[in-house]
């Protein structure tokens, strides 16, 4: 493993030479808030490096210096975890960046395929799993686990090459940018407490109660990156909900809530939450949050969404694209509701040549299906 400044000084140049570098990390976040980064991977086309970042005096300015340089595509499977540590930790985004994942769902390969199935599928290679569950803090590390953990980017250099020909030979390069720009957007992971209600499954609607989730949300967020620890050891999601449903205005009546221990009101922890409660029930009423309304669907909506899905699987089938990253289910029941006026996906791009316009058609009349020889087709009228 590569444990000096100046030894990964000397392999970040020799791989910036390449035209592409695949990346992996290993990490643990099970008991902090920020991803403790314990393993670097790197490949290029003719070198293999490990770096160990928790080696005493490490310094990873090289390596965000190479994943700042622009003449270099890095390559990842399932990027958005890797590309969180490297943001945390270097306050950039590597670019420009090709994500395997994404990239094979594009080419039929699936929805969300596993690096081990893809790798399977690509070059009929099966890795042993037996380390995948490695504590990587700890020193020092075996052989056999170096070699699961090279063996995440040294194939992945056959994975990419693979499915770029596919996508250049199938003039679908440009379908992966839309992905490809969120992935490489700051907001994706510079979250500000103020916006992390959004992360919490709406299961209320009213102003009042949105408001309390706001800023009762806020707060845990603050406190968790504060401690670093992770947001349910600050208050689990199921308190935001009872808060926000009953609203406690004291100790006395955050101490009767089902989801809060005995003795929690008191604490400062139960002041601060007893704060944000009132902060947000002083909010005007115009100022409170509010969730989105779709369009009512009308009556038979539910049997269009159906139809609307086995026209997505025939879409997908016949073109070799993941029906996933085609639409998804509120994609589909949004078409079926206000049809054209959709903001969904589905209706832009690439994917609305692809589907959109015939799932149009359908609701509208324009297509039928219909069973011939034991398979469903999409015919035009």
């Amino acid at each position: 493993m590569i444990e000096t400044t100046a030894a990964l000084e000397e392999a970040c140049t020799k791989l910036a030479k390449s035209d592409f570098i695949t990346i992996d990390t290993e990490f643990l976040r099970e008991s902090t808030f920020w991803p403790e980064l314990c393993l670097i991977q790197m490949a290029s086309p003719d070198l293999e490096v490990i770096v160990d970042p928790l080696a005493k005096g490490i310094d990873l300015a090289p390596f965000f210096a190479l994943m700042a340089d622009s003449s270099v595509v890095k390559v990842f499977h399932a990027a958005r975890q890797d590309i969180e540590i490297i943001f945390h930790l270097g306050n950039l985004i590597p670019h420009p960046i090709f994500d395997t994942q994404v990239a094979a769902m594009v080419c039929g390969f699936g929805d969300s395929v596993s690096y081990d199935q893809l790798v399977q599928k690509v070059k009929n290679v099966h890795i042993d799993k037996t380390s995948r569950f490695t504590d990587w803090s700890r020193r020092p590390l075996s052989d056999k686990q170096l070699e699961y953990a090279l063996a995440d980017v040294t194939h992945l250099r056959d994975v990419y090459l693979r499915l770029r020909e596919e996508l250049e030979r199938e003039g679908r390069a440009d379908w992966l940018t839309e992905e490809m720009n969120i992935l490489e957007s700051r907001e994706t992971y510079d979250l500000h407490p103020d916006d992390a209600w959004q992360r919490l499954k709406m299961r209320l609607r009213k102003p009042q109660e949105l408001a309390v989730i706001k800023y009762v949300a806020a707060w845990r967020e603050r406190e968790a990156r504060n401690r670093n620890v992770p947001r349910s050891r600050v208050l689990k999601d199921d308190a935001i909900y009872e808060i926000a449903q009953q609203q406690p205005k004291d100790a006395e009546a955050l101490g009767r809530l089902r989801t809060i221990s005995k003795g929690w009101e008191r604490s400062n922890a139960g002041a601060a939450i007893i704060e944000a409660v009132n902060e947000a029930l002083a909010l005007p009423k115009a100022e409170m949050p509010h969730v989105h309304r779709h369009v009512q669907a009308p009556d038979g909506a539910a049997a269009s969404v159906e139809l609307l899905k086995v026209l997505l699987r025939l879409t997908s089938e016949k073109h070799g694209v993941a029906a996933k990253v085609i639409a998804n289910t509120e994609d589909l029941e949004r078409i079926a509701a206000e049809g054209d006026k959709a903001d969904v996906g589905a209706m832009h791009g690439w994917r609305r040549e692809l589907f959109g316009d015939l799932a149009l058609k359908l609701i509208s009349g324009g297509v039928g299906l219909r069973f011939v020889d034991k398979r469903v087709e999409a015919v035009e009228f």
